[in-house]
């Protein structure tokens, strides 16, 4: 019996002693996680004169983990922006590479550019006036650090969508 009081002493102690004070100030506004961006670039030539390559700043500067993802304005359809990805390589009918669109990335920087042979021969309309979305995606997103079914990389709008980017809010860098 002497055991049960002595328990039940302890319980009733633990139950009934509780801190009683003011509450903490609230802490600083912010967001929940890590979050997506999407940047748009415009009128982006590659000639002779800028090497067939343009350099763009990433200011601040993204974390080791992130991902870039750069997509190019290809045309419209049926009132929809249509976004293809980079990179991109179009051929000859025999085959053989025509050119291609490259992308690579710094913390710093970003570097799109052409490879190719004779690009000076690539049409005005392939790189003259070009539209790029970059988009910059969070290494450690935790929402597809375990999913099996991953999205779709390259369809810039099932990125948006699992991102939770407002497309109508793209920051333009130019």
């Amino acid at each position: 019996m002497k055991k049960i009081l002595t328990l039940l002493a302890i319980v009733g102690f633990i139950a009934f002693t509780s801190c009683e004070g003011p509450e903490g100030p609230p802490g600083m506004p912010g967001q929940d996680g890590l979050i997506a961006e999407v940047f748009e670039v415009n009128g982006v030539t590659f000639d002779n004169a800028n090497s067939y390559s343009v350099f763009a700043d990433l200011n601040p500067a993204i974390y080791s983990g992130d991902v870039i993802l750069i997509y190019r304005l290809k045309g419209v359809e049926n009132g929809r922006d249509v976004w293809s990805p980079i990179p991109e390589s179009y051929y000859y009918d025999d085959g053989t590479l025509y050119f291609s669109y490259k992308l690579d990335f710094t913390q710093t920087d970003i570097n799109l550019f052409l490879e190719g042979f004779n690009l000076n021969t690539v049409p005005n309309d392939l790189r003259v006036n070009q539209t790029f979305r970059i988009v910059i995606v969070p290494g450690d997103d935790g929402i597809n650090a375990k999913k099996v079914s991953k999205p779709d990389y390259s369809d810039y709008y099932q990125v948006i969508q699992k991102y939770n980017i407002d497309d109508s809010k793209v920051k333009k860098l130019n």
